[in-house]
């Protein structure tokens, strides 16, 4: 099962070896990790749901309007320890985590299906230690699983 966390954010970006790689303003922020049996239908069912989740504010300041109406930016982050497994003891385990060069994969299909909405999309750099900075909007956190 595919997980997100999704943020809305006034603006966030991602610093790899003292480098910003990704920055966007206002938009939505994205954790994304995966397991086993993922693949594609997974992945267009995530995106087609993040693109068109109605959190941003209408006229009447209610969520009623998406990142794709509104032209927003996102920026993808991958993080396996979306999958962490703390049941046991105190130090997780990721056996829940799709392995990296699996994983690599389906996130670089999953940053593709994304540019397909033809929204900005930043990212970090897949299995780098990434400095995530954001505003998070709200706060405004959705997790979102396929």
């Amino acid at each position: 099962m595919m997980k997100v966390v999704v943020q809305k954010v006034l603006n966030a970006s991602v610093v790899v070896n003292k480098e910003e790689v990704g920055k966007i303003n206002s938009g939505l922020l994205i954790f994304v990790g995966f397991t086993h049996n993922d693949d594609i239908s997974n992945i267009k069912y995530i995106v087609n749901k993040i693109v068109n989740l109605r959190v941003f504010e209408d006229s009447n300041n209610v969520m009623n309007l998406s990142a794709l109406e509104l032209n927003k930016e996102l920026l993808v982050v991958s993080q396996f320890t979306l999958y962490a497994d703390t049941s046991k003891g105190n130090r997780p385990s990721y056996i829940n985590s799709l392995k990296h060069e699996e994983a690599n994969v389906l996130y670089d299909l999953f940053v593709e299906e994304l540019k397909k909405s033809n929204l900005k999309v930043e990212t970090g750099i897949f299995r780098s230690d990434m400095k995530v900075s954001l505003i998070n909007d709200g706060p405004v956190t959705i997790v979102i699983e396929k």
